[in-house]
C-alpha cells in the first residue's frame, strides 16, 4: 500500500489503524505506527519515497494495535502521560482491556516485548506542527492531533467507522459520558470543514462526518437506554453483555464478548451512579433496574 496525500505536508498510510505521516521541518512524524509483521518496513519505505526520515512518533493512546511496531522505527515515541504505563506494560494493556491478565487468544492484539515511551505530553501541547487535543473516553489519555496547516484532525479511536461498530455491537469505551463529549468536540471540527480521520474507518468530512459522529453517539445512547430495559429482570453482566451483543446482530464469540464486557462495565457504573440501576446478590452479583 502507498501513502495517500491529504495536504501539503500530510499523508495517510491505510490500515486498521491507519497511520498519519506529517512532514515537519524536513522530517517525518508518525502518528499511531500500528501493528503487523511488516508494518515498520512499510512506513520506512513510504517515508523514504518522500525523501524524509522518521524523526518522531506520536501515539493517540497506548493500546497494542496502535503502538506495537513503535520500537522498530528507531524514533522516540511521545504519548499522553495517562497512557505512558499502558503503552510500556503488556500487563497494563491486558488489564485495561480484560480487567486482569487475559487468557491467550482472547485479546485481538497481544504481542511480546516492550514498547518504550520516550516522553509524555499534555493536552494543548504543540508537537511537530500538531496540537494535542483531549478526546478521551475510549481510553484515559486518548488524544487527537489537530493539523491546522492541512485542515485535519487525526482522531484515533474517539469514534469509529460504522462497519467497525457493527462488527462488535458496542463502541469500545471506558467512560460513556467522556466518549460522547469527545464526539461533540469532533462535531465542532466537522462543522468547520476539517477532515476527520478515525484510526479504524474512512476519513470523513462535512455532512458525512456529521452523520458518522451521530451514528457513534446514538449507539452509545441506545445502549444506555437498552440496559435498564433488559434489567427489569436481575441479570449478571455476562448475560447482559451476551444479550446486547445478540441484540445488535453480532455473533457472540468468546473474544467479542470479552471485548464488549469492557464498555458494558462502564455503562453499568454510569447507570448505577445515576441511580437508574441497583446491585444485588442473587447467586452472584447481579444488576436490576430501579423502579420509579
Amino acid at each position: 500500500m502507498a501513502l495517500r496525500k491529504l495536504g501539503d505536508s500530510a499523508y495517510l498510510y491505510p490500515g486498521s489503524p491507519s497511520t498519519l505521516v506529517k512532514v515537519f521541518e524536513g522530517n517525518a512524524v508518525i502518528v499511531d505506527p500500528g501493528h503487523g509483521k511488516g508494518r515498520h518496513k512499510d512506513l520506512k519505505r513510504e517515508t523514504k519515497k518522500l525523501g524524509v526520515k522518521i524523526a518522531a512518533q506520536l501515539a493517540t493512546h497506548g493500546h497494542a494495535d496502535h503502538v506495537a511496531v513503535a520500537s522498530r522505527l528507531d524514533a522516540p515515541l511521545f504519548i499522553h502521560r495517562f497512557e505512558f504505563s499502558i503503552a510500556e506494560s503488556p500487563l497494563n494493556r491486558e488489564i485495561l482491556t480484560f480487567g486482569s491478565k487475559a487468557p491467550e487468544g482472547f485479546l485481538a492484539f497481544q504481542f511480546p516485548g516492550e514498547v518504550r515511551a520516550h516522553a509524555v505530553f499534555e493536552w494543548g501541547d504543540e508537537l511537530f506542527g500538531l496540537k494535542a487535543v483531549s478526546l478521551n473516553g475510549h481510553s484515559p489519555g486518548m488524544t487527537g492531533f489537530l493539523d491546522g496547516e492541512n485542515g485535519l484532525i487525526y482522531a484515533g479511536d474517539s469514534f469509529f467507522g460504522e462497519r467497525v461498530v457493527e462488527s462488535v455491537g458496542l463502541p469500545y469505551l471506558v467512560d460513556p459520558e467522556l466518549f460522547k463529549d469527545s464526539i461533540k468536540e469532533l462535531q465542532n471540527y466537522a462543522e468547520k470543514g476539517l477532515l476527520l480521520i478515525p484510526s479504524h474507518g474512512r476519513a470523513v468530512r462535512g455532512e458525512e462526518a456529521i452523520e458518522l459522529l451521530d451514528f457513534n453517539i446514538k449507539r452509545v445512547e441506545e445502549v444506555g437506554e437498552l440496559i435498564p430495559e433488559l434489567l427489569k429482570r436481575p441479570m449478571g453482566i455476562d448475560e447482559l453483555t451476551f444479550r446486547i451483543t445478540v441484540h445488535y446482530g453480532v455473533e457472540p464469540t468468546p473474544r467479542r464478548l470479552a471485548l464488549n464486557l469492557v464498555p458494558m462495565r462502564a455503562f453499568i457504573a454510569e447507570l448505577y451512579n445515576e441511580g437508574r440501576i441497583e446491585a444485588l446478590v442473587e447467586n452472584g452479583l447481579k444488576w436490576k433496574a430501579r423502579r420509579d
